[in-house]
């Protein structure tokens, strides 16, 4: 079984509800079908019913909530509570009103009430559709100063020797572009509980650098040492060591030589990159000349799961994703 198909397995154990909010999207539509064949989760799709059984006649939709944020009977209800959170911004009824007509507000209210247990959206709409009411509504988890993102890294099917968990876990490869040292030992924390709850691997922290325990001084290798000291700081149960080189990180032979008596280095599975554009490249570079397969990038940091899909996505990613959104609920 690959991981895809352990972390469906999981998912499918916790008869969690997850909310699509895109029913005008017939990928959507398609992976509301398979998610609840499967028994991933129960799926409540937003959308006019008539619509989306008239523009997909082939697509079985039996089992799948289908609610039209138009004429939901809590608009009144979430109106008032929009109104609420963002009190301090002067947000008045009839531009609450205006804003829950986007299915991507409608259901972050539905997460915030507690009517479902995750959301995952964008899949025809751009990440800042998607994130600006995730952080206007849902907001960060507690503790957290940025919500930031992951990648499963899945090994190729030959394997690599320095993959023996069958995936390693990039971060932060598609959200947030810039970090404080707070933001940067938040994200480390976030992606090695996601990587245990997730991918079920014991997380080993890499904090990558230029530089192996201070080989090299430099403004960005402070930043990363600090936010190192920051992270292990904020949560010693976690086995975290930075900053160490990519090579230091994953070479066993190397990580002795350069950080001598770490726990991480030379065995690392996580690896928190420095920047966006440094993991931005990473990944790719993994993925297009190791054949890695890239999931992602998935949200994490906020106070309920809650994820964004690339436009470019197809069903079958789209039904990956809310697996993961559900695991994400036990965070």
């Amino acid at each position: 079984m690959n991981v895809l198909e352990q972390i469906k397995k999981k998912a499918s154990s916790l008869n969690k509800t997850i909310v699509l909010c895109e029913g005008e999207d017939s990928r959507v539509v398609k992976a509301a079908e398979m998610a609840t064949k499967e028994g991933i989760a129960k799926i409540v799709l937003l959308g006019d019913a008539e619509a989306i059984r008239k523009a997909n006649p082939d697509i079985d939709l039996a089992g799948v909530e289908i609610v039209n944020p138009l004429t939901d009977d809590r608009l009144s209800a979430y109106n008032a509570k929009l109104c609420e959170l963002r009190a301090n911004k002067g947000m008045t009824s009839e531009q609450a009103a205006e804003l829950l007509k986007d299915g991507t507000y409608f259901g972050a209210m539905m997460l915030k009430a507690g009517d479902v247990d995750g959301l995952v959206s964008g899949a025809c709409h751009s990440t800042a559709n998607t994130l600006r009411p995730g952080l206007q509504i849902i907001k960060t988890a507690v503790g957290v100063s940025a919500v930031s993102s992951f990648n499963l890294m899945i090994c190729p099917p030959q394997g690599n020797e320095y993959c023996p968990d069958g995936l390693v876990v990039f971060a932060d490869c598609g959200l947030n572009p810039t970090y404080t040292l707070e933001g940067l030992a938040d994200c480390a924390i976030a992606t090695a509980r996601s990587a245990q709850a997730i991918a079920g691997i014991e997380p080993r922290v890499a904090m990558l650098s230029f530089s192996s325990k201070g080989s090299a001084k430099h403004d960005n290798v402070a930043l990363v040492a600090e936010a190192t000291r920051i992270a292990k700081e904020k949560a010693p149960d976690i086995k975290l060591d930075g900053e160490l080189q990519f090579d230091a990180a994953i070479v066993p032979a190397v990580g002795e030589m350069k950080a001598k008596g770490s726990t991480v280095a030379g065995h690392a599975n996580v690896f928190i990159f420095p920047d966006l554009q440094s993991g931005n490249i990473g990944y790719k570079i993994a993925e297009r000349l190791g054949g890695f397969m890239a999931v992602g990038p998935i949200c994490q940091g906020f106070a309920k799961p809650l994820n964004d899909l690339s436009r470019g996505c197809k069903a079958e990613d789209i039904v990956g994703a809310i697996a993961i959104t559900v695991l994400q609920t036990q965070l």
